[in-house]
């Protein structure tokens, strides 16, 4: 278990370069088992949830060949078992995205519960029904035991927007047999992706950045290259940062439409930033102010599936409203765990009212003061990350390993652009 010591209140100023999208990074991983030929995947982040997922696919049988800092090779030409690992599954969420590939290839999967950051409670109902309406069985014990003869192509309405069951609904239809409808479907940039890589090998899919997917089954799939998205979440991270203690910051590789909310989100809070090609330009010495809905009413910001402002930077933008003048209330909709980080936050010195599991009000400008304190799971840790750099002082954050299982060489990117931060090992 690793440390960081941050040096609060040295401003940052340069250029950076995000990582490829965990979110698209891991169901593409899973989608190799839908072929016996060579995938090849580039931009990948190494991470600690993309690393594991490795694991998982060599356990299962697959060769997981990485060619470079950021590309590997995948072949799946047998899949050994359909019981999954239960070490392996518990120590990443994403094992879920499995089923799909494993029922549509294999026919069967014995999946045990997924691990993952506890932000709440996080359902798996919509996987599974999304897959029972394809023709799989489900029994449900100490793992989950799904089976199918062969699946065929239904319209199906998921009971919510969920990313990870959309995603494991598409892996399996593009295996089945006829035209399967998935309406109410998340179409989040990271499910785009997936989509683009699955017709990279063969697919047939319409519907692509909307909630109606239409999917006609295709008997094989066949190998393909494909390039992970830049990741609009570590993205949207920088530009607080650059908000917040920049003195001007470049982040290239992004892709402007994905940042359309989160550009006018972050606007409501003063906070300026302009799209140059694939450049977001963070102008430096930014004096940030809530902008008051009409007759000054204390406006909100909440979350929303796609293409609403993401739930995994709503742990980022409270950060940013600690350092922003006037009052702004945060309605986080999804998970309610997620809020609980603020009680970290109030102990460096922000001004925040936890008004329930759900909604919080942030009132600033606030002076944050050094802290020792815990990474409690990938965005708040980012976000916890972001208010340590801000603060006076010298910080100390536990249980990194949190933050490394979304954010690549987090420390090194921001040494690189003038943060004083360094990494020690708890034995050390």
């Amino acid at each position: 278990m690793g440390r960081l010591i941050i040096e609060g209140s040295n401003r940052v100023k340069g250029e950076v370069t995000p990582s490829g999208n965990k979110n698209e990074a891991l169901p593409a991983l899973a989608a190799c088992l839908l072929t016996d030929e060579e995938v090849t995947l580039t931009n990948l982040p190494r991470i600690r949830d993309v690393l594991v997922m490795c694991d998982v696919l060599a356990d299962l049988g697959a060769e997981v060949e990485w060619t470079g800092e950021h590309s590997a090779r995948i072949r799946a030409r047998r899949i050994d078992k359909s019981e999954m690992d239960r070490v392996l599954c518990g120590r990443v969420r994403a094992s879920i995205l499995f089923a799909g590939p494993m029922v549509a290839r294999v026919g069967r999967v014995d999946l045990p519960p997924p691990g993952g950051d506890v932000i709440g409670r996080r359902k798996l109902d919509t996987h599974f029904a999304a897959l029972r309406s394809l023709g799989a069985s489900l029994e449900v014990g100490d793992s989950y035991h799904l089976r199918a003869d062969h699946l065929v192509g239904s319209e199906m309405f998921l009971d919510e927007a969920s990313v990870t069951g959309t995603e494991n609904a598409l892996m399996a239809a593009v295996l089945a047999r006829g035209t399967t409808v998935i309406e109410n479907a998340a179409c989040e940039p990271h499910v785009q992706g997936l989509c683009r890589m699955l017709q990279s090998m063969g697919a047939s899919i319409d519907g692509i950045g909307t909630n109606n997917l239409t999917i006609e089954g295709v008997d094989r799939l066949h190998g393909a290259t494909h390039r992970i998205g830049s990741d609009y979440l570590e993205v949207g991270s920088f530009m607080c940062l650059g908000g917040v203690m920049g003195d001007g910051l470049t982040i290239h590789d992004v892709v402007p439409r994905d940042l359309r909310k989160i550009l006018t989100v972050f606007a409501r809070m003063g906070l300026e930033a302009r799209i140059e090609g694939t450049d977001c330009v963070v102008p430096g010495g930014q004096e940030l102010a809530i902008q008051a809905d009409m007759h000054g009413v204390v406006p909100q910001i909440d979350d929303a599936p796609w293409p609403q402002f993401p739930t995994d930077l709503m742990s980022i933008a409270i950060v940013t409203a600690t350092q922003a003048a006037g009052t702004v209330l945060f309605f986080e909709k999804m998970y309610e765990g997620r809020m609980f980080f603020v009680d970290s936050l109030i102990s460096m010195g922000a001004s925040i009212i936890l008004c329930d599991p759900h909604r919080v009000v942030v009132a600033g400008p606030s002076n944050l003061y050094a802290s020792t304190l815990r990474s409690p799971d990938i965005r708040a840790g980012m976000a916890l990350l972001i208010a340590c750099l801000a603060a006076s002082g010298r910080s100390v954050m536990h249980n990194v390993e949190q933050i490394d299982r979304g954010y690549e060489h987090i420390d090194d990117k921001l040494k690189a652009i003038g943060a004083v931060i360094e990494r020690v090992e708890e034995g050390d």
